[in-house]
Parts: structure tokens; sequence; C-alpha cells
């Protein structure tokens, strides 16, 4: 399977904006987080992220499929850590590798070291995936609701 990252731009906030929605809501639903689930989040802020000139959106195209897409803080600073944040795979293409091999794109792309992110801590899978990629817990960790606890990640 060919994997490539193709660059978002700011006519493509529509499209990405129902995929994100889309890929989130399972999650949504398990853990009714309304304060910082993707799912839940509006358009403006995706345009507003599309506008900021630190910030580089990619649908992660797979076989000429849009099978997800990857978000990445890049400030282009010494010393400033470069931040996935989000990184989704539409329901359909999941357990295909295709996270993880946008995530070496986006490596390859921006940079190999100082990088950071979050993700759910009871998403077990999501855990294993970063860890397998080399990034390692913080140790900080931020608890959402009763159901739902962020860990972040960090990798040098």
């Amino acid at each position: 399977m060919e994997v490539k990252l193709v660059r978002i731009g700011i006519e493509d906030a529509q499209k990405l904006w129902n995929m994100q929605v889309r890929s989130f809501q399972e999650l949504f639903e398990k853990y009714q987080d309304t304060e910082t689930s993707p799912a839940v989040e509006k358009i403006d802020k995706i345009i507003m992220r599309l506008n900021q000139s630190f910030t580089y959106y990619y649908f992660i195209e797979a076989d000429n499929i849009l099978a997800g897409a990857i978000r990445v803080v890049d400030k282009h600073e010494k010393d400033k850590a470069k931040r996935i944040s989000p990184i989704f795979i539409m329901p359909e293409y999941r357990n295909k590798g295709l996270a993880q091999k946008a995530i070496q794109l986006v490596e390859e792309k921006h940079g190999n070291s100082d990088w950071e992110l979050d993700t759910i801590l009871q998403e077990k899978g999501n855990c294993h995936l970063y860890e397998k990629m080399g990034y390692h817990q913080t140790g900080k960790t931020e608890m959402i609701n009763e159901k739902m606890t962020l860990v972040f990640y960090k990798k040098d």
C-alpha cells in the first residue's frame, strides 16, 4: 500500500472537518469528552489552525484514498518541540499501519527529533503505537473526566 502525505489548504477545511468529526465520534461516545474531543470541535477552529504559519495539516493518502489526516505544529524554533495534534485514521482504514507510516513521513519532513504529543491513557492501542514509534511518557497526565485521562509523550 502506497502511503503519502498531501498538504491541506484552506479550501479543504470542510472535508478535513467532516473526516475529523467522523473519525473521533466513537471516542466521543465512549468518553463523553465535551471539552477537548475533536469530534465536537467547530470548523472555525480548523480554519484558524489552517491559517497559522506554524501549522501543517496533511491528508494521509493510501493508494490514492484519503484515509485520515495529521496536524503538525512546527514553529521552527530552536529548543521548541514539534507537536502532533491530532492524528486520525478513518474507521474503515484502521489497523493497516497507516498512522505509523504517517508519523514516519512527518518526522522525515519536519525532523526526526524533538517531538511531543498526547493521547488517551485508556486507549492502549494508541499508547502502544506511540511507544513503538520511539515516544516515551513524560510522567505528565491530565484527567479530563472520570472516564478519561490524557497522557503526554515526548520523543527526543
